[in-house]
């Protein structure tokens, strides 16, 4: 089970100090989500850490006219690429964007989504985050907000069988919880024991995936590149 985190500058942790609090906590590694870029070295950190780091990026789409480019380009770098749209209407294209793996807290900040948003997720296969952060940090009415938009998120995933994700979203190692916290918050909107699990494991399947598919063996999906292949 991986967790994602968002490192220095963005958060106020450094990489290195997420993973070492995550491993602590039981996870298996960390996708970095950051905005934009970090200096540090997921290799290394991984290594001192036994933290497995995953190169992520978090695409922040406001229109429709240079998103596709942003997405394209930050696909080129990154392991994992997640996107956080600023309106229902933008959820939707993010939800058909086959470059984007996860559409990022689309309840978050007055978001929404409808069966049309999820459809096209499950369609396009990206992933809908249930993320946590709102209601681990939050409180009062905020939280209230928070846990009804993730029920309903979670009535519609169950019921189109749509793909998604779990985070806690932490922004330092104090935010970082446990899986058995993250299944205690899930059990308040609805969720099993073995669905928040899932959904935290399903941030590993997505770098294994796209690892792959950013290695010199890959051509296509189900085909490597074997003996007989050579660069043109």
């Amino acid at each position: 089970m991986y967790e994602a985190v968002c490192a220095h500058p963005d958060g106020d942790s450094t990489v290195a100090r997420l993973a070492a609090t995550a491993a602590s906590a039981g996870y298996d590694g960390i996708v970095v989500r950051n905005w934009g870029a970090t200096s540090a070295d997921p290799d290394a950190v991984g290594a001192d850490t036994g933290a497995d780091v995953v190169r992520g990026t978090t695409v922040s789409v406001t229109d429709r006219a240079g998103a596709s480019e942003r997405i394209r380009r930050r696909r080129e770098n990154a392991v994992v690429v997640a996107a956080r749209a600023s309106s229902p209407s933008l959820n939707r294209f993010v939800a058909e964007s086959e470059r984007v793996d996860v559409l990022a807290a689309p309840m978050a900040d007055g978001g929404d989504v409808n069966h049309v948003i999820v459809k096209a997720a499950r369609t396009h296969g990206v992933r809908l985050e249930f993320d946590f952060a709102g209601v681990l940090r939050a409180s009062g009415g905020d939280r209230v907000q928070a846990l009804r938009g993730l029920r309903k998120l979670r009535e519609l995933v169950e019921h189109y069988d749509a793909p998604f994700v779990v985070s806690g979203r932490p922004a330092s190692h104090l935010h970082v919880r446990s899986p058995r916290e993250l299944v205690a918050v899930g059990a308040e909107i609805g969720f099993t024991d073995a669905q928040v699990r899932a959904g935290l494991r399903e941030w590993t399947h997505l770098a294994a995936r796209n690892r792959r598919r950013l290695s010199a063996e890959f051509i296509a999906p189900g085909v490597k590149r074997g003996r007989y292949e050579e660069d043109p």
